[in-house]
């Protein structure tokens, strides 16, 4: 009793830190649940979350102590609204639809930029298969969804083999290829009765609801029975389709008998972040996996649930069972069977419940892509459209199936709901009462197995994207640090590297590009003509570049680099530090970059006189000096052929009588380039004012040039 009078007194005590308006609201709550809406100052609606209990879920985001990403969250709060409901269900529907309107900046949101695939039966009266991604009722029949577009179409060009629907969008007027392959019966030109198009779709269908088995054992017997006629072709054709069947159809990681289709799900969380994954199994087999992470900033559990119901708004076709993890999952790896199939692996893994060992396909993890997603279906469930096993109507609301158990019979074994909290059996209940399938929570047996292997997956994936930032800060900022203790500098933020570029003195450019913390800043690279340095001269060539970048910093009051690096070694850092110290008194470190006899990075120099740095040349150190330098090589470059190509197209055209520089410039603009000057035609010289005449000399004078390039060289 005392210490829910202390922690009373202590919520009370936070709650007047809290700005007034918000407080007189939260005094107001109700004791229902519902959904709420966070704003920031500008009134946008930031955060969208639900609750049990609104009373207790709103007040909680301005008492306790919240990890950094939820305190970033609760300090933009500047006013909330609340919307109450009369049950959970309607809570989850109304917050997956108010995220869907407003996509909140802080909430789980799905950035795939693409909805799920299928394979559809067209309704016309020539049906056709073709892959799509939009669902709509247009009395089409959809299959899937599958994971990703690669596998519908290899099933679909294996149907194509199967079964000759005709292939053409549009019916074309006379027969094609397709028709003499055998692969369509050719409605252009002869007739098609009605009854044979209905038997090869119920035979589509029946293929793609688990019935190949079927159909590789026909194609079986008409192999061999070719072969018995010494039909050797026939019989090979047979042969390639029963082994496009076992590779398209299955693909496998580990089976369970039940031949259900089925999604797996599984989450981890760390640092304030969130890796879901689905396992697909279909026809009781696992083809597929995907992973998603984000940043999450409510209870993991809820938006874990929220991250569910909002995939299955964008997936209107659906899985006959969904299997969940528990709520007190949340935080931790799950225990359970080995796992080798992550992060994109090949290894072999033990199917759980004694399964034998198959391969495991490496999946397609899901990027996280900028976009949204497409107007959702608000409550009211999902439409009704065929999937591969989808959901019939021996499917009760509640999930039953009609002999008073969850789930029928066979899940016994599984305990798919014993011992389950109240908080999961909530959840469960509200989506399985609003997308009409089963959804299971199951605590032992083969199920929960596969659910502990996607928890481990997702755990597998969490930990390889903090292992990555790791990796990336290692070779970035922590890089920096140790280079800049190995100069003796008191940090080393901003690095800026010039190199030259000419071919013996013709068309000399620089080039600077600007590392910000041990990464490329793009729009910081600059790029310099060579103005004052006649020939080949590479120490003069720096100091006009050194000269004008900094002159210019001085003017404009430019941020100063913490290191300049020049491409080469004493004769190119004794040029810099002159023009730095003698002429614009400025006192920036400079160092340089000697290249070995193979053009790549030996040595680093620095000081006045210059002195080698005994950087060792497997440290991260000296990684990014070689990606510093090897990235304004590059740009040099780079800058360095364009321009000795404009001025190769320039002498050209200024060659020839009558052409001066306004009548180049005209030229280039309206042909774009020499070469299509050159395939002109005198006609196409009349909008720009040039007369048959002039036309015709240019035309001549481009073309003898051209043909003289193409002469072979003499020979000796």
């Amino acid at each position: 009793m005392a210490q829910k009078e202390s922690a009373g007194r202590f919520a009370a005590g936070e709650l007047k830190r809290v700005p007034e308006p918000i407080r007189s609201k939260l005094a107001l709550l109700p004791d229902k649940p519902g959904c709420y809406l966070m704003k920031n100052a500008e009134g946008q609606i930031i955060y969208v979350g639900k609750a049990k209990v609104l009373k207790n879920r709103v007040r909680s985001y301005f008492t306790g102590s919240h990890n950094i990403k939820t305190q970033r969250l609760v300090s933009e709060i500047r006013d909330f609204e609340y919307i109450v409901t009369s049950n959970n269900m309607e809570a989850l529907i109304l917050e997956c639809n108010l995220i869907k309107q407003y996509h909140p900046r802080y909430n789980v949101l799905l950035k795939d930029d693409k909805s799920f695939p299928y394979i559809k039966i067209t309704g016309d009266k020539h049906p056709r298969l073709e892959v799509t991604r939009r669902v709509v009722k247009d009395g089409g029949k959809y299959f899937g969804p599958y994971p990703n577009a690669y596998d519908a179409r290899e099933t679909m060009r294996l149907l194509d083999r199967l079964y000759p629907l005709r292939k053409c969008a549009t019916i074309p007027d006379k027969v094609c290829l397709y028709y003499h392959i055998g692969q369509c019966l050719a409605p252009c030109e002869f007739p098609v009765e009605r009854s044979r198009y209905e038997e090869m779709v119920q035979q589509i269908t029946r293929f793609l609801s688990g019935g190949y088995q079927e159909v590789k054992a026909q194609l079986q017997a008409k192999m061999e029975a070719a072969a018995e006629a010494l039909e050797f072709e026939r019989a090979k054709e047979y042969r390639d389709q029963i082994q496009s069947i076992e590779t398209v159809m299955e693909r496998q990681k580990i089976q369970i008998a039940d031949a259900v289709d089925r999604d797996i799900f599984g989450f981890a969380v760390d640092k304030g972040w969130m890796c879901v994954q689905i396992l697909y199994m279909r026809q009781g087999k696992m083809i597929e996996r995907r992973a998603t992470t984000f940043p999450f900033y409510g209870e993991p559990y809820d938006d874990f649930m929220t991250f569910v119901a909002q995939y299955y708004s964008e997936n209107p076709a659906l899985p006959k069972e969904i299997l969940l993890p528990m709520a007190e999952d949340a935080g931790g790896a799950a225990d359970g069977p080995e796992v080798s199939a992550v992060a994109g692996g090949q290894e072999q893994l033990e199917a759980a419940g004694g399964q034998d060992a198959v391969e495991a396909a490496g999946g397609r993890d899901a990027v996280e892509a900028a976009g949204g997603q497409d107007a959702i279906e608000t409550a009211g469930g999902q439409d009704a459209v065929e999937a591969v096993g989808g959901h019939d109507g021996a499917d009760f609301a509640d999930g039953s199936d009609g002999q008073g158990t969850v789930g029928g019979p066979n899940e016994s074994s599984d305990d798919v709901h014993g011992g389950a909290s109240q908080g999961d059996e909530d959840m469960r209940e509200s989506l399985q009462r609003w997308l009409k399938i089963k959804v299971f929570v199951p605590r032992r047996g083969k199920k929960r197995d596969i659910v502990k292997m996607a928890m481990q997956n997702a755990r597998v994936t969490l930990d390889e994207k903090f292992r990555l930032i790791e990796r990336d800060e290692a070779r970035s900022v922590k890089a920096c640090e140790g280079l800049a203790r190995w100069l003796g500098l008191p940090r080393l933020r901003r690095i800026e590297a010039f190199d030259n570029s000419n071919i013996q003195g013709t068309d000399a450019v620089s080039a600077m590009v600007v590392f910000t913390d041990g990464k490329p800043d793009k729009s910081e690279y600059r790029k310099y003509k060579v103005k004052t340095v006649e020939g080949a001269d590479d120490y003069a060539t720096m100091r006009e570049v050194i000269r004008r970048r900094y002159e210019r910093v001085l003017k404009e009051g430019l941020e100063l680099p913490d290191l300049i690096v020049v491409d080469g070694g004493r004769g190119q850092i004794a040029a810099a530090l002159d023009v730095l110290e003698n002429e614009l008194g400025l006192s920036v470190p400079v160092c340089g970059l000697v290249k070995d006899a193979k053009h790549r990075t030996a040595q680093l120099m620095t000081g006045d006189p210059p002195e080698i740095v005994p950087l060792p040349r497997d440290s991260q150190e000296f990684y990014l000096l070689q990606r510093i330098q090897d990235e304004v090589h590059r740009f040099a470059i780079s800058f360095h052929r364009n321009v000795r190509a404009k001025s190769m197209i320039a002498s050209q055209l200024d060659a020839i009588p009558g052409i001066g520089e306004k009548r180049r410039k005209a030229l280039l603009r309206h042909f774009g380039s020499l070469k299509k000057i050159r395939e002109a035609s005198i006609e196409d010289f009349r909008p720009l004012g040039i007369g048959e005449k002039l036309a015709a000399q240019i035309l001549e004078a481009l073309r003898e040039d051209e043909a003289r390039q193409e002469e072979p060289e003499p020979a000796e």
